[in-house]
């Protein structure tokens, strides 16, 4: 006979109490995702924007018809900055430096960082969207699973800074 089928009520308490404790624990363990506050998300937005321009690069506007800009120095080197999209989670927008056709770099100039979940997928998302487009030297990358938003928005302002600089 099964060990709960006796007649041991004492027993039967201590394993269904025991089983509501734990569960309640792991109830209460759950982190919630909490949205920004509005203070929070402008502090943010600006502090990724500052932090990521460079001095000779000029202040960077949220609207799409100022992201289109370029400098180009004596060398035939040319930065130019992709309009910023929004998405989902927040604006994405992206700066390409080419030399004499290519890019050589690509950097992030803002991206959804207003809460410790948006740092955690850039943190690994960038970094390879970066890899990716400096490989294919073009626009035409894959997405980074889990940051699929982040991606599209900045798979759409790096083909916008190429068209800008004319490839």
């Amino acid at each position: 006979m099964h060990a709960l089928k006796k007649h041991r009520p004492l027993r039967r308490v201590t394993l269904a109490a025991a089983t509501t404790v734990t569960g309640f624990v792991l109830l209460l363990s759950l982190k919630p995702h909490t949205a920004p506050t509005v203070a929070q998300a402008t502090s943010s937005a600006g502090q990724s924007q500052s932090q990521s321009q460079s001095p000779s690069s000029g202040s960077t506007s949220g609207s799409s018809s100022e992201g289109s800009s370029g400098s180009t120095k004596s060398t035939g080197t040319k930065t130019v900055t992709g309009d910023t999209i929004q998405t989902r989670w927040g604006p994405v927008q992206v700066r390409v430096t080419l030399k004499n056709g290519k890019i050589t770099d690509v950097t992030a100039v803002s991206y959804p960082s207003d809460n410790p979940r948006d740092q955690e997928i850039n943190s690994y998302a960038l970094p390879q969207l970066r890899r990716e487009a400096l490989a294919a030297q073009s626009a035409r990358i894959d997405s980074v699973s889990g940051a699929t938003y982040t991606s599209d928005g900045y798979r759409q302002s790096l083909q916008s800074a190429l068209d800008s600089a004319g490839l």
